[in-house]
């Protein structure tokens, strides 16, 4: 048996009922055959494969709070601390009803190699909780977060671990988070990233994560001898990395037609209105059903269904494994020829083995994802040397690392014989980078 084929029998063995991870791990390692066999010597014998997939540490604690009419609840909290070769743990928190170990931990192995692949000094991390911020108060969620981070202070820090948001983790939630770590600890450090302007924030960092896979697209396209102008986009997802993918995306000339969150979906021929999107989604809280009222041409559909929609390229915005191979088929059938992940691994396995098996353009979520956590390592830098950025100068730094990571997968590819399978391209160019600083630092 093949070092790879042990090691992730290995993770499945040791880590039950976590398929999320299982499917991370096994995507990795299968796109690293040709890397780990050229090594496999050195590698099996310093055990590396097993210290990648294994986090350094992984923090579990009951979260208590109390509601409104006085009730006490406790939800799971969660911190995993992957890997720190390249730099402090780095990666967001996800408040969500779905949130378990395994996801935290299928997370938090992707953000590895993401962030190896941003080329600034961030290592992988992931945390959250099971809580669900929708329908709370104010009050409610300020109890949650002060709670939550009462625990989580003790093992993070600006030089050890520096979370960010996620799904269900916004500007309100990391401002109830900072003040209490701050009030705990009495330390003005930036310990979070995506914080409010005011208080240490970056500008362009709400806009990072859609404008970096845009920026990642056009690059990819252009590479191909294509160009996102003139396009038809289908984009799922009303949080912050759709809205900013489909605002970026029709500032280059696309026309983006769809956007869904979690009861149903918009069709818009004429065009996503991003003001309205923003109004009903980043004001008002509200359901789609909203954006339709105010725009009679639009269409309102309840359920599923985003990627029925004909379009020349599709963006995955909104969460884990949204794409099936149904879906992918449905997308190749209605003419689409490209599939560019704005959220953490949204489309299945098969499903992307489907699309590269018919010639689509697929770009993975750890290389077209990576602008949000490359504009918090930012974030982190203006924080360390007290200073602020204009947005134009982190949107120009920005788009510089996109290119640059498109240009780094793209060249791993080529490298290793897969030229145009920006899957393997990107797990290679990130996993060599951490390899390398992991033996340089000995057996821990």
């Amino acid at each position: 048996m093949s070092y790879v084929d042990e090691v992730y029998e290995r993770v499945v063995a040791q880590n039950q009922a976590q398929p999320e991870f299982h499917q991370a791990v096994k995507e990795v390692l299968s796109t690293l055959r040709p890397v780990i066999e050229e090594n496999e010597e050195e590698y099996r014998k310093e055990a590396l494969l097993e210290r990648i997939t294994t986090p350094e540490r992984q923090i579990l604690f009951r979260v208590p709070w109390v509601d409104d009419k006085g009730q006490v609840h406790v939800n799971n909290g969660f911190r995993v601390q992957f890997n720190s070769a390249i730099g402090p743990y780095k990666g967001g928190l996800r408040f969500h009803p779905s949130v378990t170990l395994g996801t935290i931990k299928f997370l938090g192995f992707e953000q590895i190699f993401k962030n190896s692949l941003t080329g600034l000094p961030i290592g992988g991390g992931k945390g959250g909780s099971d809580f669900d911020p929708k329908g709370k108060s104010d009050r409610e969620v300020m109890a949650f977060c002060q709670s939550f981070m009462t625990e989580l202070y003790r093992h993070v820090g600006a030089d050890t671990d520096v979370p960010a948001g996620d799904i269900g983790v916004g500007g309100r939630e990391i401002g109830f988070l900072y003040g209490q770590y701050k009030r705990i600890t009495g330390l003005y450090e930036g310990v979070l990233t995506g914080k409010g302007l005011t208080y240490g924030g970056s500008l362009a960092r709400t806009q990072a994560t859609g404008y970096g896979l845009i920026y990642f697209l056009d690059a990819m396209l252009k590479a191909n001898g294509r160009d996102i102008k003139g396009q038809t986009v289908a984009v799922s997802g009303a949080g912050n990395v759709a809205i900013y993918a489909i605002e970026k995306a029709q500032q280059l000339g696309a026309k983006v037609v769809t956007c869904s969150d979690s009861t149903g979906w918009i069709y818009d021929p004429e065009g996503i209105d991003v003001a309205l999107l923003q109004e009903v989604k980043e004001v008002r809280r509200a359901r789609l059903t909203e954006y339709q009222a105010k725009r009679p041409g639009a269409e309102y559909h309840a359920g599923k269904g985003v990627w029925s929609v004909k379009c020349d390229i599709a963006c995955p915005c909104a969460t884990q494994n949204e794409l099936n191979l149904e879906d992918a088929k449905m997308l190749y059938e209605n003419g689409c020829y490209c599939v560019a992940e704005g959220a953490n691994m949204p489309t299945t396995l098969d499903a992307t083995e489907f699309i590269q098996s018919k010639g689509m353009l697929f770009s993975p979520g750890k290389a077209s994802n990576a602008g949000g956590v490359a504009t918090s390592a930012l974030e982190m830098s203006q924080n360390s040397e007290r200073l602020s950025w204009t947005f134009e100068e982190v949107d120009s730094m920005l788009k510089r690392i996109m290119n640059n990571i498109f240009k780094n997968c793209d060249e791993a590819a080529k490298r290793y014989g897969m030229e145009g399978n920006y899957v393997a391209g990107a797990n290679i160019a990130g996993f060599q980078k951490v390899a390398e600083a992991m033996k340089a630092q000995g057996v821990v």
